[in-house]
């Protein structure tokens, strides 16, 4: 399967006003790709927008929420209205709960699935026929680690991400069937610095946090650029996340009673928050379009996500460690004869 180079690319970045989603657009356009912007916040597009024209890119904006599967084929029919192709499909958009599950009304939940889960089963089903056209491309998830591990606090967040995952998964098999090139990836951030935090609803009477260490969401905007160029299936960001991945598969209980201790604590901050302050569940937070959270203090940097990036040196690396077993056990044998 062959992509192609991001300078020769039309990419559609859904829930870009801030965040991931804000940093992932302008590493596309600074690559060369031409770029659509879709999310709810009009004035984060706009300053999104022409943040990309004064660097030289080229892009257009489309309000849309992605919990209405009429505004989601908006954004593919007037990306390639606009622009005469789509070649990869970014979907970022999120929202979250901060709650005890039994705080949860059956309203807020369905949202947050609505959004998350069938937010991007719409992008799906709106972006396939237009890559088929297209004769290959990428489409690109933007999930979580918690499609692996759930946390506390976060029921309705964690049930999606499971639920993206599964639906990954059932497609990626039927185009691999069907012999049709196009990429699909699950991209899983750990726990990221955006203004996620700031906007999500939460019951919990403080501002909620991920639970710490931070990593910066231009980390993910470069897994992101590495996957509209290379088919690979999942790509974990951040090596905490690689960590949880794996005791999660060895020890899920131990795990349990780890994040118990560390995660319920660990997603409160300090300052007081009410459930009533603004928040993006059901219409969008136009103040606060940043890229980055306010979390810089607890960053730390990610060293694995190179080797993700760059495959022939992660599979030289392994081959290499391989090798060198290998020679300690035959020379342990040759110094031990039966």
């Amino acid at each position: 399967m062959q992509l192609k180079p991001i300078n020769q690319q039309v990419v559609a970045v859904v829930g870009a006003s801030s965040g991931i989603g804000r940093a992932t657009a302008l590493q596309f356009a600074q690559q060369g790709a031409k770029v659509s912007v879709s999310a709810r916040s009009q004035s984060g597009l706009d300053s999104l927008v022409e943040e990309i024209k004064a660097m030289g890119g080229d892009a257009i904006a489309i309000t849309a929420d992605v919990a209405d599967f009429d505004q989601v084929k908006a954004i593919a029919d007037k990306t390639v209205e606009y622009f005469g192709r789509l070649d990869t499909w970014v979907h970022v958009a999120a929202t979250a709960v901060f709650a005890r599950f039994e705080q949860h009304t059956p309203e807020e939940f369905r949202r947050v699935i609505e959004v998350n889960l069938m937010g991007q089963v719409y992008g799906a089903m709106v972006a396939l026929p237009y890559l088929r056209q297209t004769g290959q491309g990428a489409l690109i998830s933007v999930g979580s680690v918690e499609g692996h591990r759930s946390l506390p606090l976060q029921s309705a967040y964690s049930s999606s991400k499971h639920a993206t995952e599964g639906f990954l998964d059932s497609l990626r098999v039927e185009l691999i069937h069907d012999k049709v090139p196009i990429s699909v990836t699950n991209i899983m951030p750990a726990t990221i610095n955006t203004p996620f935090y700031n906007n999500g609803l939460t019951k919990l009477g403080r501002k909620p946090k991920g639970v710490p260490p931070f990593y910066q969401p231009e980390l993910v905007a470069r897994s992101i650029l590495h996957a509209a160029e290379n088919p690979v299936r999942e790509l974990i960001v951040g090596d905490v996340g690689r960590i949880l991945d794996i005791a999660q598969k060895l020890a899920p209980g131990l795990v349990d009673v780890a994040l118990a201790l560390i995660a319920v604590p660990g997603e409160h901050s300090s300052e007081p928050k009410s459930e009533t302050d603004p928040n993006n569940l059901y219409t969008p937070v136009e103040t606060d379009n940043r890229v980055r959270g306010d979390f810089d203090n607890q960053v730390i940097p990610s060293f694995l996500d190179w080797f993700d990036w760059h495959p022939a040196a992660k599979w030289g690396t392994v081959a290499g460690i391989a090798g060198l077993a290998l020679l300690a056990v035959q020379n342990l044998s040759d110094n031990n004869p039966a």
